[in-house]
């Protein structure tokens, strides 16, 4: 085994004139656009024409898309495991065949039980092949400077609304909902499964071996530690607020007299937002605390939520708020991405960032579900838009006791002193 910090069987992770796999970083943010437009946003597009045509109640369409996001927290812990262990190469690649089978399973089902079964094959891919393999891999590769890396994948991440959200509004202007599906499964095979096959193929580094007996049991300390079950409680509340926000965006603007077409726009320009709000993590973590800048951003992602219920129109000022949160939710990634080892180290960041991951999937796929159910009774989506703005709200007032005095599974390769690129230690 070799310190993170040292070619592994000429696999390359350090700075400077220690190269890296030159095609890991532009393969994966081309994989990330794709897999995120075609598996994950192309349903709040589409659910509205497969509820029409098909008859089946909005509710239970939106609850088979949260089941596969349910599906994903749980499997993401296993594979965070895997990561660690072997790799993102196989892992990544096997889930992109498994996002291509579920989106041909979702065209084709006949009724609402294949339906529900293609999207829980498409939640086991969404654990493979979403953020969180990615960042593992980086993390790994790109160890001690993988914030840069972080952010340049999530910097095209973010573009995955941008590009997805008006081209599926097209195929569907000129196509079944069926017929779309197909499409973007072709496109889904095309660009992920060579990419992940032969770009993924860089020796794994291991992990440093100094102090893995006492780190695997400290990793486990940290799981249980109240640091980690409120910055988990915060991100999960946060993520049920952004997720509910992002599949009842198009409701909502259709509610208010917006074509489908407009509403798709409005969804797909937060992407853009990602895309610039990522530029501007590094100079926010320059000059913030990891806790503090959590409370920040937790906060400005209620504030935006409630600025959707708030402005019905014009449609200039909807894109400027849909710029607006997609900025939040962009730094939001990162913040999540380099929440571990800001505070624990990058040794078990699989693990950990799994576990940390599992309650926020979670309320990220009950989100669409509860969405659609609270409308009736709150009278609307302009109440439901206010209330996720509150649940943000609480997740910033627990954000401020995810502190921690220090970092027990600092690595022992790190320099002291060493928190990510760009990030200051806490108090």
């Amino acid at each position: 085994m070799s310190d993170l910090d040292t070619p592994a069987h000429g696999a390359a992770t350090g700075t400077g004139d220690r190269s890296r796999p030159r095609a890991v970083l532009p393969a994966l943010c081309v994989t990330q656009i794709v897999s995120w437009g075609t598996v994950y946003y192309a349903f709040p597009v589409l659910n509205p024409q497969i509820t029409g045509a098909t008859g089946w109640p909005a509710q239970a369409t939106t609850a088979a898309f949260s089941l596969a996001l349910v599906i994903s927290a749980l499997a993401g812990i296993h594979v965070g495991r895997i990561l660690d262990q072997r790799g993102p190469r196989a892992v990544m690649t096997i889930g992109s065949m498994l996002g291509v089978i579920s989106l041909l399973i979702v065209s084709a089902a006949p009724n609402l039980a294949a339906f529900t079964t293609g999207w829980m094959l498409a939640g086991l891919a969404m654990a493979a092949t979403f953020y969180q393999p990615a960042f593992a891999a980086l993390t790994r590769w790109w160890a001690p400077d993988h914030v840069r890396a972080l952010t340049i994948v999530t910097l095209a991440g973010g573009l995955a609304s941008t590009l997805f959200a008006p081209l599926t509004a097209t195929l569907a202007d000129h196509l079944s909902w069926r017929h779309t599906y197909l499409v973007l499964a072709g496109i889904l095979a095309a660009v992920t499964i060579p990419a992940h096959t032969l770009a993924l193929g860089a020796p794994w580094p291991h992990a440093p071996t100094a102090a893995a007996s006492h780190a695997g049991e400290a990793a486990a300390e940290v799981g249980r530690s109240r640091p980690f079950l409120l910055l988990a409680a915060a991100f999960a509340l946060s993520a049920f607020a952004m997720y509910a926000v992002v599949v009842a965006l198009v409701p909502l603007l259709l509610e208010r007299g917006y074509t489908t077409s407009q509403a798709a726009w409005v969804l797909g320009i937060g992407g853009a937002g990602q895309t610039l709000g990522r530029t501007l993590y590094a100079a926010l973590a320059r000059r913030t605390t990891a806790t503090a800048r959590t409370t920040i951003l937790i906060a400005l992602g209620g504030l935006t939520t409630a600025a959707f219920a708030a402005v019905p129109g014009p449609y200039a000022l909807l894109i400027a708020v849909s710029v607006a949160a997609g900025m939040v939710r962009g730094n939001l990634t990162l913040l999540q991405a380099t929440a571990i080892t800001d505070r624990w180290g990058a040794t078990h960041y699989g693990r950990l960032s799994g576990l940390l991951a599992a309650p926020a999937t979670t309320a990220a796929a009950l989100a669409p579900f509860a969405g659609a159910a609270l409308t009736t009774p709150l009278g609307g989506y302009g109440p439901l838009f206010l209330l996720l703005a509150a649940v943000s709200m609480a997740a910033a007032l627990t954000a401020p006791w995810t502190g921690i005095p220090s970092m027990p599974l600092r690595d022992s390769h790190k320099p002291s002193g060493f928190r990510s690129a760009t990030t200051r230690s806490e108090p």
